[in-house]
């Protein structure tokens, strides 16, 4: 399946209510599994973002179909990267001209 990082930073919102994160990342989670997606790893970090995700889901759409949903919450603005692994990059470097 393919793998999506999201950098995450709290909203005013998000930061006000910060309490309640553990249960919306739980939420979360079972947002992700309704469209077929998984959280692989989840980190609250220092630095320019206050979170980061890494997730699959089958296909763009679905995960399009999270990041609108979880950004229409306003406790977070995501900045999300299409991940590719070692292997696929093994395979994407054999059809370089």
């Amino acid at each position: 399946m393919p793998k999506y990082i999201a950098l995450m930073k709290l909203t005013q919102e998000g930061i006000k209510d910060i309490k309640n994160a553990p249960q919306r990342i739980e939420q979360a989670v079972a947002g992700m599994g309704a469209l077929g997606g998984k959280l692989v790893d989840f980190y609250m970090v220092m630095g320019e973002y206050d979170y980061v995700a890494v997730a699959e889901f089958p296909n763009d759409e679905a995960g399009m179909t999270f990041l609108l949903a979880l950004g229409s919450l306003g406790n977070v603005r995501t900045t999300t990267l299409r991940a590719f692994d070692r292997e696929q990059l093994v395979e994407l470097v054999k059809k370089v001209p």
